[in-house]
Formats: C-alpha cells, structure tokens, sequence
C-alpha cells in the first residue's frame, strides 16, 4: 500500500480512539464499556488533553531552540483562541450526539476554511464548488431533521440543536485553519501546535474550578491516551502530507466516518436512520467534492 495513504488511514485511526475515549469519560458509567469510570464534565477532559500537547510541544521547541511565543503573536493567539472553541465544542457534540453524526458534521470545517479564506486570504472559489457546499448542508438539513422523519424505538435521537454546536465546531476550525496559513511563513509547526494548550489551559482550568472529577485508576491511563493519540494522529497526517500528494492522500481522511460508524454501533449501541445514514453521505460527497475540486484547481494553476 503507498506509504501516504497508509499513514492517513492510521491517523484516522488515532482520531478516532482519541473521540471513543472521549465519550467513554464524557458518559461515564452511562455507557457499556467501562461500567467503573466516572464521568467527566468536557472542559478536564480538554484540560487534560491539553497538558500533555503542551509538555510534549514544549520538550520539541526547547531541543530546537525556537521562541515559545513564536514570531506571528497575532495569528497564533487567533488559532489558539478559535481551536480551543473548535476542540471543545467537538467534545460535547461527541457527549450529545451518535459519535457518527458528530465527526461527519465536524468534517465541514474544510468548507467553512475555503469560504473564509475567500475574505481572509482572498482566495477564488469555482462556481461548481458552491454546488458541493450546498450537498454538504443539504446532508446537515437531512440529518437535522431526521428524528421528525422517522421515529423508532431503538435508534438514537439526534437533536438538531446539537448538530448546530457541531456546524460551530467546524466554523470555528475553519478559522483557526486559516490562521495556520497566515502563520505558514513566519513560525514553525510546533510553534503552531503548542498555542492551542497555551489557550486552553487557563480557560479550562478556571471552568474546572467548579466542577473537578479526581482520576482514579485506570481513568489516567484513558486521559493519557487521549493527548498522546492526539499527537500521534497529527504525527501521522503530517507524514501523510510529506509522503504523498494532497489531493491523493486528503480522500481517505474521510474514511473516519466509517469508523466511527461501526463503533457507534458496536460499542456504544448508537443505531440511527436511513435519513441520518442518507446525510452523511451527502456530508461527505460534498466535502470530498469541493477537496478534489480545490486541489485540482491549484494543481492547473500551477501549470502557467
């Protein structure tokens, strides 16, 4: 298999043991895997995450001698600020929401990147592109709606007002992508990465302050996967870049859907609908679409 897309795969791997672990706490004894754990609110789960990107970002920046603060303050505090939003509010659609409508509405943020990037970095957007956008929101209405649609005991119950929290996530990733584009030229990846738990660490340590859950056993070892997943994942997609072309690696990320799912299914008993099953297809035919499109564009423009 080409290295690139064995790499994206097992990247969307990782992501998805980081979201699986993150409803196990987020439930607590509620769900079916771990009847012992106890429940955790989402901003120390994040907190959590948070301290180990940091320590791990640190360690890299210190061997390296780079500026901690970086070089583009003004932009790296933008990404900081709109990925901690992102993360978080991901987090509580994975608690509100079966885990596979959760990470397919977060799959938007590639479309909310390109349409703010038209303002931010005064990039142009082909006309069949909108046609993608609007498949991509018709799966979000479809979705939305699916629990007035058809209602049946056993399947989960899908709140629309959650998958708006999740339309917010990908909003809010789309800025803190294009905030990593301004930064491209000035700092250094890690410089990047390491602004999000610098962000994150105050604000969710004071929402800990009112309501904390102590780890206990096996409950460490779960928050540690979490953030050393994280970093893993992002080690993977990055290898995955370097490996091979975009627009050839960039299709199978979508495949985390997929995962998520089968693990819905089988390890948290998340049934949904046909409707809800039809919206995620088109979720990810338009955002698969509108990829392929972006890169072929870029690719025959680099031609002249």
């Amino acid at each position: 298999m080409n290295k690139g897309i064995l790499y994206i795969l097992l990247s969307g791997l990782c992501f998805m043991f980081v979201n699986i672990f993150v409803k196990v706490l987020s439930l607590g004894p509620a769900q079916s895997i771990f009847t012992d754990i106890q429940k955790y609110p989402i901003p120390e789960i994040v907190l959590f995450r948070s301290i180990i990107s940091f320590v791990m970002s640190y360690i890299i920046i210190k061997k390296r001698g780079l500026p901690i603060f970086g070089v583009n303050k003004k932009w790296l505090l933008i990404r900081g600020i709109f990925g901690t939003i992102a993360l978080t509010t991901f987090f509580y659609t994975l608690d509100h929401l079966p885990i596979a409508v959760a990470t397919t509405v977060q799959y938007l943020s590639p479309l909310f990147t390109v349409v703010i990037a038209i303002f931010l970095l005064k990039e142009t957007v082909k006309p069949i592109q909108w046609l993608f956008f609007g498949i991509a929101f018709l799966g979000v209405f479809t979705i939305g709606i699916s629990k007035f649609i058809e209602k049946s005991d056993g399947l989960a119950v899908i709140n629309p007002w959650w998958v708006l929290a999740g339309i917010g996530s990908a909003v809010s990733a789309g800025v803190a992508y294009n905030a990593i584009v301004k930064c491209k030229a000035t700092d250094q990846p890690i410089n990047i990465v390491i602004y999000f738990p610098m962000v994150a660490i105050p604000i969710m340590s004071v929402l800990c302050f009112f309501e904390f859950v102590l780890p206990i056993g096996k409950e460490w070892f779960i928050l540690l996967i979490i953030g050393v997943f994280t970093q893993f994942a992002q080690l993977l997609m990055t290898k995955a870049l370097h490996e091979e072309a975009t627009a050839t690696v960039t299709p199978f990320k979508y495949f985390g859907s997929i995962y998520a799912v089968f693990v819905g299914m089988f390890l948290f008993g998340e049934f949904i609908s046909i409707y809800a099953y039809i919206g995620i297809t088109l979720i990810l035919s338009g955002v698969l679409g509108n990829t392929l499109m972006r890169k072929r564009k870029r690719r025959v423009s680099s031609t002249f």
